[in-house]
């Protein structure tokens, strides 16, 4: 009994340093952040801007979704990383409370959608769509 006591302790001390190490800002995001587009938008795109960190998990198993969409759908719709833990003036521009976070921009920098911890290629393809674009890739 004192054995299984001590890996549900050890498990809960896991569990929470992992959920610490993704979070950032207290502050929820604000509502409709209109006009805060990406600083490398050049305003013909929208955007995908993806706030997180390179030491977060959730956001290592995001790279390679995030390089491959940018590959695919270059000249269609950008895709944008932020390091909060290298550029913390975003994490608090964006409003951001835990990573990662992804923002949906049209190409004037409204915010259309945003979404807390991992989002999948489908996901993210389908939510595009959702809000009224299509893409061909």
């Amino acid at each position: 009994m004192r054995k299984r006591a001590w890996i549900v302790a050890v498990a809960f001390i896991a569990l929470s340093l992992f959920a610490g190490s993704c979070r950032e800002a207290p502050e929820p995001p604000p509502e409709g952040m209109e006009g805060m587009g990406a600083a490398s938008s050049n305003g013909d795109l929208p955007q995908l801007v993806d706030l997180g960190s390179t030491t977060c998990v959730p956001c290592k198993a995001m790279a390679p979704i995030l390089d491959e969409l940018g590959a695919t759908f270059a000249g269609q719709f950008e895709v944008v990383f932020i390091d909060v833990r290298e550029d913390g003036d975003a994490a608090e521009q964006y409003g951001i409370s835990i990573i990662p976070t992804q923002i949906f921009l049209d190409a004037d920098g409204n915010e259309l959608y945003r979404h807390q911890g991992f989002l999948s290629r489908d996901d993210i393809l389908a939510k595009w769509a959702e809000l009224g674009y299509e893409f061909r890739g």
